[in-house]
C-alpha cells in the first residue's frame, strides 16, 4: 500500500469534519436570538478539521517511519529468515534485495536467499498497512468526534484554532533547533571514536595528511592524520583570497548602487549581479578550469616560476571570490540604503563631500549589516567543494605560494565518505572530525558576527 493513502485518507477526514462543523455552527447562529456566536462558523470548521486532521497525519508520518523496522523483525520471525547470515553486510544486503522485490522496487536480486524471503516480506508488508491505515482512521474519527462534541454557541473556536496554529509554527522552530543539535551530536559521536585512534594534537597540528581507506585497520599511522594542510588550504581559499576578491567588489558595487548609479541603471545592475548567486557551483567549477586556471599558470610563467600547476589555489579563490560576490554585494546595499537619510544629509549640509560622507558616516552606520554579509560569504566559501575539486586539486599542502595546489577541508570530507572503506575505518571517521572542526569554525564566525553587529548597532541607535 502506497504511504500516500493514509494521508489522504486523513485529508478527507479533515474535509469532511470541516464541512461538518460549518453546518452546525450554522445551525447554531440561525437558533441563537441576533444570530451571534462567539467565533465565526469557519473557526468551529477549522478547530474540527484540525482536531480531526492533524494527529491522525502525524501518526500516518510516524508509523510511515517506524513500520520499516517492524517488517524487517516479523520477516525475521519467518521460517525462511532460519538460512540467513548470523549478521553482517551480507545479511542486510539480502533483507535490502527482498524488500526491494516485495515492493516491485526491483525485478532481481543478485542472492537467490532473496526470492525466498519476499513472500513473507508482502505479508509483513500488508500486515504492518493494514493496522497503520486502521489506527490512523480510528484516531483521526476520534479525535475528530471529540472536536465536533465541544461545539457550542459561546464556544471560542478562533482561540482554539489561534492557539493550534502557534503550536504548529512552535514546532516548526524548534524543528530547526532540534535538526541542529542532532547533527552536533552526530558529529561529536563520531568524531570522539576518531579521536580514539587518533591523538586530538596529532590530527590539529600534524603537517601531514596522507590517510589510506583501504588499509587494514591495526596500529594507525597518526602522523597521515594531519589536518593543519587542510585547514590552511581552505582558509587560504575561502577566506583570503576569495575575499579579497569579494569584500572590495561587493563592497564598492554596493556604494555604486546606492549613491552613485541611476535609478534605471540600479534596476537592471542589481538584479543581473544577484544572478551570480543562483550560477550552480558546477558551472563555476567549470569556469574555473578551463579558463582561469590556464591564465594562472601563464601569469605564474610570467613571473618566472618554475613548472606552474595548472590546479593552483589562486584559480579556485579567484573564482570562488567572484561566486560570493552578491552575498556581500546584496546586504552591503540592503544596509547602505537603510541608514536614514538624516544622516547623510546632516552631513553634507555640514561640508562634507560625497565621499567623506559615505567614509564616514554611511558605511560605519551600515557596517552591522555589511559585517553580516561578509561573514555569510566566508561562511559559504569555507563550505565550498565543486570549484576545489575542478580547479584547487587533491593535494593537501602547506604552502604560501598562490600558484601551487592545494585542498580544503569540504573536499577530504567527500574524498573519505564516498569511497569503499568502512565506516569503522579511521581514514572515514576523520571526516567527521574535520566536519566538527568546520562547524565549530562557523558557529564561531556566527558569534563574531552577532557581536559586532550588537556593538555598532548600540553605536548608532
Amino acid at each position: 500500500m502506497s504511504p500516500v493513502i493514509p494521508l489522504l485518507l486523513v485529508l478527507g477526514l479533515a474535509t469532511v469534519g470541516w464541512l461538518v462543523a460549518r453546518a452546525r455552527a450554522r445551525i447554531f447562529r440561525r437558533a441563537r436570538p441576533g444570530g451571534r456566536l462567539d467565533s465565526r462558523p469557519q473557526y468551529h470548521a477549522w478547530f474540527v478539521a484540525l482536531c480531526a486532521g492533524l494527529p491522525a497525519g502525524l501518526f500516518a508520518l510516524a508509523w510511515s517511519a517506524f513500520s520499516p523496522g517492524l517488517v524487517v523483525m516479523r520477516v525475521l520471525q519467518a521460517p525462511a529468515a532460519a538460512a540467513l547470515p548470523a549478521e553482517g553486510i551480507l545479511r542486510d544486503a539480502i533483507l535490502a534485495e527482498a524488500g526491494a522485490l516485495a515492493t516491485r522496487h526491483a525485478t532481481g536480486a543478485f542472492h537467490p536467499l532473496a526470492r525466498t524471503l519476499v513472500p513473507a516480506f508482502e505479508q509483513a508488508i500488508a500486515h504492518y498497512a493494514q493496522v497503520g491505515l486502521a489506527v490512523t482512521l480510528l484516531l483521526g474519527f476520534a479525535t475528530g468526534t471529540w472536536a465536533f462534541l465541544r461545539l457550542r454557541p459561546d464556544f471560542r473556536a478562533r482561540t482554539q484554532v489561534e492557539r493550534m496554529i502557534m503550536a504548529a509554527l512552535l514546532l516548526a522552530s524548534l524543528a530547526a533547533i532540534l535538526t541542529t543539535f542532532g547533527i552536533f551530536a552526530s558529529l561529536l559521536a563520531e568524531t570522539w571514536r576518531f579521536f580514539r585512534f587518533v591523538p586530538p594534537g596529532d590530527f590539529l597540528f600534524g603537517n601531514h595528511w596522507s590517510p589510506d581507506p583501504m588499509a587494514d585497520v591495526g596500529p594507525v599511522a597518526t602522523d597521515s592524520y594531519g589536518a593543519l594542510p587542510l585547514f590552511w588550504g581552505t582558509f587560504a581559499i575561502g577566506v583570503v583570497i576569495a575575499m579579497l576578491v569579494a569584500i572590495p567588489l561587493g563592497l564598492m558595487s554596493a556604494i555604486h548602487l546606492t549613491q552613485y548609479a541611476s535609478p534605471a541603471l540600479r534596476r537592471w545592475v542589481k538584479p543581473m549581479l544577484e544572478m551570480l548567486a543562483g550560477v550552480p557551483t558546477v558551472v563555476y567549477g567549470y569556469f574555473a578550469a578551463l579558463t582561469v586556471a590556464p591564465a594562472v599558470r601563464r601569469l605564474g610563467e610570467a613571473l618566472g616560476l618554475a613548472n606552474p600547476s595548472s590546479e593552483s589555489a589562486l584559480a579556485a579563490g579567484l573564482v570562488m571570490g567572484i561566486m560570493i560576490i552578491p552575498f556581500v554585494s546584496s546586504m552591503a546595499d540592503d544596509a547602505i540604503a537603510a541608514v536614514p537619510a538624516e544622516m547623510r544629509d546632516g552631513s553634507l549640509a555640514l561640508g562634507a563631500t560625497r565621499f567623506e560622507t559615505i567614509h564616514r558616516v554611511l558605511i560605519p552606520a551600515a557596517l552591522p549589516g555589511i559585517v553580516a554579509g561578509i561573514m555569510l560569504a566566508i561562511s559559504r566559501a569555507i563550505g565550498e567543494t565543486m570549484i576545489v575539486v575542478m580547479a584547487a586539486g587533491a593535494t593537501a599542502r602547506l604552502t604560501a605560494n598562490p600558484f601551487e595546489s592545494m585542498t580544503t577541508v569540504t573536499f577530504q570530507i567527500v574524498a573519505m565518505l564516498t569511497g569503499e572503506g568502512s565506516f569503522d575505518h579511521p581514514a572515514t571517521l576523520s571526516a567527521f572530525a574535520l566536519g566538527m572542526v568546520l562547524f565549530l569554525v562557523t558557529l564561531a564566525l556566527n558569534f563574531v558576527a552577532l557581536r559586532v553587529v550588537l556593538r555598532f548597532r548600540q553605536a548608532y541607535d
